[in-house]
């Protein structure tokens, strides 16, 4: 599912240390589904066996944020709920804290020996996305800012099957896995056409066979139709999803329903070792916000909260060790190409649409050289959190962009239709840097 470009020891790391992640989350009071006495399992994408373990039957990251909640209230903390970190404090090339803006919007620093940015992916990226609003990449952003290496940015994964309404709810994988089938406006499954595997083949081929279907029938989503399952499996098995189609009137344990590609997952972020530490000192990663190199170019279906608990958990660990750089080939961050002269103040939406229509599914270098040069003259304005945030996607959206110019070839998640084919010479990660000019305050 990687393309060639899974790092091998971060995949070995992940495979070892896996099982014993999962038995941390049980004694903190994850309670896994069982079948038979023992914990059931599921089936995804490009997964040879049915290996998924799942919670609540499709609220698996739920049950565990909450066990993970629980815990960190019973340890004597400070917590700060609903705060936006403005930048890292970066002091002498080491990173000493964090600017924050509080709900009351007042500012407020915190020193910190390390921080470890946990913050989650830039799903707010694009139009169509299964992510919920505060996925605005604010600590890539910041860790760019702040003269840190981020790697395979043009990897963003489209997740096949969401729910074609406003909001795109996630489909979830597994239920393909558990049998379901996509269906063109004509009725018949169109996915062996593109791939053997038909519906379980890997996520960035189905997003695609998907989204071509869509063309040829003019913009129509296609139907997933779990109905030989039946509504009381479905219900039984996918309690959430059975819950928010029929929120939104479909009946889907006798009906097949209107799906469609979203983007859901990033597979780059801030270049990081296997324990989490960056090229910035003082400064670690964990979770979507990291780029471990585990994912390769297009992530492996359900392994994103595996890579979590993995390395969060070795990262925590590495904070006792002397400090390790980390030692990243990079190239300069297209920073630099934002116009001197006139912006325009641009709005989410627009930028959403923009990136959705030129860096999405599909790319050019011709649609990509036109956002490139719209996302120069553009800018944003503002002290409050939404304003910030919009900074930061349009920060993303233009790195994104230069990196997918220069990926010329198709890997995983990232497709050219101008370069269509897998390149030797690009079987590496492409890491970037922005130079930090030192701010006298």
């Amino acid at each position: 599912a990687g393309a060639g470009l899974n790092d091998l020891h971060a995949v070995e790391v992940l495979c070892a240390e896996g099982p014993q992640r999962i038995r941390d989350l049980i004694a903190l009071g994850v309670d896994f589904d069982k079948e038979n006495g023992e914990l059931a399992r599921g089936h995804e994408a490009a997964h040879s066996h049915r290996r998924v373990i799942h919670a609540g039957g499709d609220a698996t990251g739920l049950e565990i944020e909450l066990a993970l909640v629980k815990s960190v209230k019973r340890v004597a903390v400070e917590v700060h709920e609903h705060t936006f970190m403005k930048d890292l404090v970066v002091e002498e090339g080491r990173v000493v804290g964090v600017d924050l803006l509080l709900a009351d919007g007042s500012s407020h620093r915190v020193d910190a020996d390390f921080v470890i940015l946990a913050s989650g992916g830039a799903g707010q990226l694009y139009q169509h996305t299964t992510n919920p609003t505060v996925t605005t990449g604010d600590g890539v952003a910041a860790a760019l800012r702040a003269g840190a290496a981020i790697s395979d940015v043009e990897f963003y994964q489209f997740h096949p099957t969401s729910l074609a309404v406003e909001g795109n709810p996630l489909i979830s994988e597994a239920v393909r896995g558990e049998g379901a089938t996509l269906l063109d406006s004509a009725g018949r499954r169109f996915m062996f056409d593109v791939h053997p595997d038909g519906e379980l083949a890997p996520r960035d081929v189905v997003a695609r066979g998907i989204a071509s279907q869509m063309a040829a029938q003019g913009g129509l989503p296609v139907m997933l139709d779990a109905t030989a399952l039946g509504s009381a499996f479905l219900e039984e098995r996918f309690p959430g999803i059975s819950k928010v189609t029929a929120e939104h009137g479909f009946d889907w344990g006798v009906e097949p329903i209107p799906v469609t590609p979203a983007a859901h997952y990033w597979m780059g972020g801030v270049r990081t070792d296997d324990d989490g530490r960056t090229s910035l000192e003082g400064l670690l990663a964990v979770g979507e916000v990291s780029c471990t190199g585990v994912h390769g170019a297009n992530r492996l279906a359900s392994n994103s909260l595996l890579e979590s608990l993995v390395f969060a958990w070795r990262a925590a660990a590495a904070l006792d060790e002397p400090w390790v750089a980390l030692e990243v080939d990079y190239l300069a961050d297209p920073a630099s190409d934002v116009l001197d002269g006139e912006t325009t103040v641009v709005d989410r939406a627009t930028l959403q649409k923009l990136m959705w229509d030129n860096a999405g599914l599909y790319r050019s270098a011709a649609e990509l050289q036109q956002a490139a040069s719209l996302l120069a003259a553009w800018t944003s304005a503002g002290d409050t959190v939404e304003a910030r945030e919009d900074g930061n996607l349009l920060d993303l959206a233009r790195i994104v962009v230069h990196a997918a110019l220069a990926r010329e070839e198709s890997r995983g998640a990232h497709y050219r239709v101008d370069f269509p084919e897998t390149s030797p010479a690009f079987e590496k990660h492409l890491s970037w840097v922005r130079k930090v000019v030192a701010r006298v305050d």
